[in-house]
């Protein structure tokens, strides 16, 4: 396999390793948003939440929760965003599953996602193909 991350995982590519368990490998993005962007990575690999493992998530969820507070008081941050992407068209650049904590700063110049105005007939056409979509047959 030629995942940048299951290398990572497998120690063949250096990184900066802040935490490892039987399941997760903890690391510093390279490219950082901000100061102490952080990676959670489940060590088995999957493409995406869509086919990550029940248990791998709940994992990497409750990594974040525990690590998450520290990594903001580390690094002396105001607060943290948790990110993950699926699929490129949704900033997905690496196709093995993995979460994002972001160190955020008050006035640290990022834009928060920007909402946009619709309309009540627009919600409502989402809704009924959402609801349509989550039928079960």
């Amino acid at each position: 396999m030629n995942c940048i991350f299951c290398k990572i995982i497998k120690k063949e590519i250096p990184c900066n390793l802040l935490y490892e368990d039987e399941s997760c490998f903890v690391f510093l993005d390279i490219k950082p948003i901000t100061k102490g962007h952080t990676l959670v990575v489940p060590k088995k690999h999957s493409e995406n939440l869509l086919d990550i493992e029940e248990k791998d998530v709940l994992h990497c969820m409750n990594l974040i929760k525990k690590l998450g507070p520290k990594i903001m008081k580390a690094m002396k941050a105001d607060g943290f965003n948790v990110g993950q992407n699926n699929f490129s068209a949704a900033g997905q650049t690496v196709m093995h599953t993995h979460f994002h904590i972001i160190p955020r700063y008050k006035n640290d110049g990022l834009k928060n996602w920007q909402n946009k105005d619709t309309s009540a007939d627009a919600l409502l056409q989402a809704e009924k193909e959402i609801k349509k979509a989550l039928r079960v047959p």
